[in-house]
């Protein structure tokens, strides 16, 4: 819990934003406190992600919307147990509302940057003092205590294509900005985290898939991403499709983890996934988390 006392800011609202992630294959490191769990492993920061307003409010309260690009509402939650941990620990009762148009809890690393967005936002709203580092080992625990990610939050304190050294938010991050053209992504619903992440058996497969290398080109990154996903017991007959054909076209792709979705790379890329369903376009990011918005 956050020690200080907020104080009259004479702000009534703060937005952030913070990018989502791609993950591609991961080694799960559970540790004796949240500081110390997480993951290593290597990813792209995507700048398609998640954005928080928070302010004041007499009772708290969470809206989280995905929206279209028209900014018709496609879905809408009022309850994120990781959000409402994170808001208790700030000394003044907010409501959150986030809005993003990627698919929910499709792998793309949306909790992770909901979290982040929302800490440092609520953080400015009650003049909680926090560093922004402190403010990310916040997020990160919440993700850590409701098994919702375990490497997310690290990943988006900056851009690039990530490969992270040691678990938690404080080790050595390498990010290259390599990737210039679209990845493209098409989803096939939900893969639950929790019931992952929450498994010692399916962390253990995940543990043993986890191919021990530093992807210095994006295109070892997808060689390597699709050895885990093929090694890990994840990958679902839709996925396996789609990867199958993406083989024949001799386009990079592999898994969105933890995601029933497949993410690809190249210009033939979403002519292929455009036959399986809706196609996402995703950018690399060149930068984390950040203030967007402050309303008096």
């Amino acid at each position: 819990m956050v020690k200080s006392m907020s104080k009259e800011t004479g702000i009534s609202s703060v937005t952030a934003f913070c990018p989502g992630h791609l993950s591609g294959y991961f080694y799960p490191v559970i540790g004796s406190h949240p500081s110390t769990t997480g993951s290593i492993g290597a990813g792209i920061v995507i700048r398609e992600g998640v954005s928080v307003r928070v302010s004041l409010s007499d009772e708290p309260s969470i809206c989280a919307r995905r929206i279209s690009f028209e900014e018709v509402v496609l879905e809408e939650f009022t309850d994120a147990p990781p959000l409402s941990w994170l808001a208790g620990q700030f000394p003044c009762t907010v409501r959150i509302e986030t809005s993003c148009t990627l698919p929910i809890g499709a792998g793309f690393g949306l909790s992770a940057a909901a979290l982040m967005a929302a800490a440092f936002a609520i953080n400015i709203l009650c003049d909680a003092g926090l560093s922004p580092r402190e403010c990310t080992s916040l997020a990160h625990e919440a993700e850590i205590l409701h098994h919702t990610g375990l490497g997310d939050v690290a990943a988006c304190q900056g851009g690039g294509r990530d490969y992270r050294t040691g678990a938690g938010t404080g080790a050595e991050i390498i990010r290259y900005f390599d990737i210039t053209d679209p990845v493209y992504a098409v989803n096939f619903g939900p893969l639950p985290s929790p019931g992952i992440l929450g498994s010692p058996e399916a962390l253990g497969r995940i543990a043993a898939a986890y191919p021990g290398q530093r992807p210095d080109t994006p295109a070892m990154f997808f060689r390597l991403s699709r050895l885990f996903a093929e090694a890990s017991g994840l990958l679902t007959p839709s996925v396996n499709e789609v990867l199958a054909e993406c083989d024949r076209e001799d386009v990079a792709a592999s898994m969105t983890m933890l995601g029933n979705g497949v993410f690809a790379l190249g210009k033939q890329a979403p002519g292929i996934l455009s036959a399986y369903g809706e196609v996402f376009e995703l950018h690399m990011a060149a930068s984390g988390v950040r203030i967007t918005g402050v309303q008096q």
